[in-house]
């Protein structure tokens, strides 16, 4: 059984990405995206992605339509849709996604964008 406080993990998370539980059809995923960083443009064909910002400010971006993001925000991206998420504030955006069904390897932590774009090159 996996009960964690997810909010209280995606806060103390400093990893750009770290898969927290993985299930059959779904995957928990922290992320933190430093100031003036983002996520990085990007479509998942084939994965719907649920996004619950709990700290900072940012930009979400779907199919080239921006909307504001802030604690408390959840930002649903259909498979299928072009996205992006930019950290617009002066501290860390942190967040807390589900991909469904799972988008990267249990235990996976990208400490940076950098490590994350190299090992999706690989």
């Amino acid at each position: 059984m996996d009960v964690l406080d997810v909010a209280a993990r995606a806060r103390e998370n400093e990893a750009f990405r770290r898969e927290v539980v993985t299930g059959k059809h779904c995957q928990v995923v922290l992320m933190t995206i430093p100031a003036g960083g983002e996520i990085g443009e990007e479509v998942h064909d084939h994965v719907d992605q649920t996004l619950l910002f709990l700290e900072g400010r940012g930009e979400a971006i779907l199919d080239s339509h921006t909307a504001p993001v802030q604690p408390n925000t959840l930002v649903v991206v259909k498979a299928g849709t072009r996205h992006n998420f930019v950290n617009t504030g002066e501290g860390p955006l942190r967040l807390v996604t589900i991909y469904a069904p799972p988008e990267h390897e249990p235990g996976t932590v990208h400490m940076t964008k950098e490590d994350a774009e190299a090992a999706e090159r690989r």
